[in-house]
């Protein structure tokens, strides 16, 4: 059995807070329509951000898969990882799930997901990215701190 002190101590798994933003965004959207008055041409790119977060996110996943360690911030890492996405951005299957909500929004038109995209952008921002740090900070001391001198939080 692991050490429960092992681990980040994150509010919320991101996938999970990203779904409910996007239920509750559409929810809302049937209830009171907040429709993007964007043409055919910013839908499209809608679609292209999707594609393009599902990518850098899938990318940043597969990094962690070779290197051994777990992608779940509620278990322990085992690594830092600082190749393929990750010398872009330290935490690329955030920034990824950023895009695609943002191209979702835009591709449905969907008002509502841009405007509970602030909160959920805090919660990450807080809740997860800065336990995180903190908790790599304290498990891997100069290696993370390298790290992180090297490459952004986001971009």
């Amino acid at each position: 059995m692991t050490d429960p002190s092992d681990r980040p101590g994150v509010l919320v798994l991101p996938p999970l807070l990203y779904l409910g933003v996007l239920v509750a965004g559409f929810t809302l959207n049937a209830l009171l329509p907040v429709t993007l008055p964007v043409p055919a041409a910013v839908r499209w790119a809608g679609g292209g951000l999707i594609i393009a977060g599902i990518v850098f996110g899938g990318a940043a996943r597969a990094a962690f898969a070779k290197a051994g360690t777990n992608a779940n911030p509620m278990r322990p890492a085992t690594a830092i990882v600082s190749s393929s996405v990750f010398r872009l951005s330290r935490n690329p299957m955030y920034v990824g799930m950023s895009v695609a909500f943002v191209g979702l929004a835009l591709l449905f038109r969907v008002g509502w997901l841009l405007i509970l995209m602030a909160p959920a952008l805090a919660i990450m921002h807080w809740g997860v990215v800065l336990r995180e740090e903190r908790y790599l900070a304290r498990k891997f001391a100069a290696e993370y701190e390298a790290y992180r001198a090297r490459v952004r939080r986001y971009f």
